[in-house]
């Protein structure tokens, strides 16, 4: 099987609707320490959804990365599932989303001129 295919299966369990997106993207703001979150939708989220933040983003080596399954995972072992203390944990959202969509991640690290 196709990865593409295989990612976009994987994906319906992460994606069922645009309002999964949003709820995706929001946990992804607050676990980076976002205080001020803006939501942009068009089309009831078919044509747009736009999350904006200032959170402490991802640094620009690593954004790719973080468009791979799991890599960003916060469970290394067994024992860190019941230890979980961020919203999302199985790095799964950001490959999911852009694997159903047309994707544009942009990321400022802290306080970083860089994106």
């Amino acid at each position: 099987m196709p990865v593409q295919l295989v990612n976009q299966i994987a994906a319906g369990e992460v994606v069922e609707r645009p309002a999964s997106v949003v709820k995706e993207l929001l946990e992804n703001s607050l676990d980076a320490g976002a205080t001020k979150i803006s939501i942009d939708i068009e089309q009831g989220g078919t044509k747009l959804i736009r999350i904006t933040d200032n959170g402490n983003g991802i640094h620009k080596d690593d954004l790719v990365l973080s468009l791979s399954p799991h890599a960003t995972s916060k469970i290394r072992s067994i024992d860190d599932l019941e230890e979980v203390t961020s919203l999302g944990f199985r790095g799964e959202a950001l490959p999911s989303i852009a694997s159903v969509s047309h994707l544009q991640l942009t990321s400022c690290w802290q306080d970083s001129d860089d994106t």
